[in-house]
């Protein structure tokens, strides 16, 4: 077994999955999405919530210790908040019913988005994978350029066996025509289009409740690590 890398000095027992309890509490929360009700239920989120996807972390950064070195993985950073960012988005309500952690590449800085992994835990959706969600105009256009001027790399990357048995290919929004500064019969047109660039695969409910959740997440990520590195190299 690989040796456990530093977490923060805080010792996490096993995942064991994520338990019922913690679901319905998800599941009630859509129902009673307020601060009183919130409040008064706490702790149920951070016992079985909360801590849950704290052991699922620390238990992929063992997992995932040589496999994909360059992404960290903390139980206490890359958990997303429950707060809601309320201020531009006509659905007011506090809280959301989903848990969801993002696993950045060590050392990342700025604004901008990076490439990274994502697990994120909910009632009606289990969703895991990796790549770049909302890249930038100018990520774009350096992800563009790098398709345009290495495609045998990229293809390399979305075109092989594994990749296309896990994922089927790329996912996300497409443009309708061709990007700027493209003609449209461009060789490599098909990939140009795209405006997101990441994979990714739903599960059901069930899937996180078992021990075993833990395994299906380390092995998306590690079949999306091509496309996180690439993605990383692209953006350089």
């Amino acid at each position: 077994m690989p040796k456990s890398p530093h977490l923060d000095d805080v010792l996490y027992p096993p995942f064991t999955g994520f338990p019922k309890s913690g679901l319905g509490f998800l599941r009630q929360l859509k129902k009673n999405n307020n601060r009183p009700w919130f409040q008064s239920h706490r702790g149920v989120y951070e016992e079985e919530v909360r801590f849950p996807m704290q052991c699922l972390v620390a238990g992929l950064a063992v997992r995932l210790h040589d496999d994909a070195p360059e992404i960290e993985f903390n139980p206490r950073k890359s958990i997303f908040r429950i707060y809601r960012d309320t201020r531009f988005s006509k659905n007011k309500t506090p809280y959301k019913t989903n848990i969801g952690a993002w696993f950045e590449m060590r050392g990342a800085k700025g604004h901008s988005e990076t490439p990274g992994l994502y697990v994120g835990v909910g009632t009606e959706e289990v969703f895991v994978g990796g790549g770049l969600y909302m890249p930038s105009g100018e990520q774009l256009k350096a992800i563009r350029r790098s398709i345009a001027e290495n495609p045998e790399e990229y293809l390399s990357v979305v075109r092989s066996p594994r990749f296309r048995r896990k994922f089927g290919g790329i996912q996300g929004a497409v443009l309708s025509r061709a990007p700027l500064g493209y003609p449209p019969d461009h060789p490599m047109i098909e990939h140009l289009r795209h405006k997101q660039f990441f994979v990714g695969i739903e599960l059901d409910e069930k899937a996180c409740s078992a021990p075993k959740f833990l395994e299906t997440v380390a092995g998306v990520f590690t079949d999306s690590m091509p496309l996180v590195r690439w993605l990383a190299h692209a953006m350089r």
